[in-house]
């Protein structure tokens, strides 16, 4: 019984930490690059609204 005890701890620690890394890789490949991407966008519409003001300001 002590066996099986160990082996299932070892079981649960190991698919836990798998879904871990699963999901760590997930992040930083799909997830990571579009949030990137959206800040950029964002840092870009607000460089052109500034400088669209700036240009009918006379």
């Amino acid at each position: 019984m002590k066996s099986f005890s160990k082996g299932f701890f070892f079981g649960v620690v190991a698919t836990a930490s798998a879904v871990a890394g699963a999901v760590f890789s997930f992040k930083k490949t799909v997830v990571q690059p579009i949030e990137d991407q959206e800040a950029r966008f964002e840092e870009n519409r607000k460089r052109a609204n500034r400088k669209s003001h700036a240009a009918h300001n006379g």
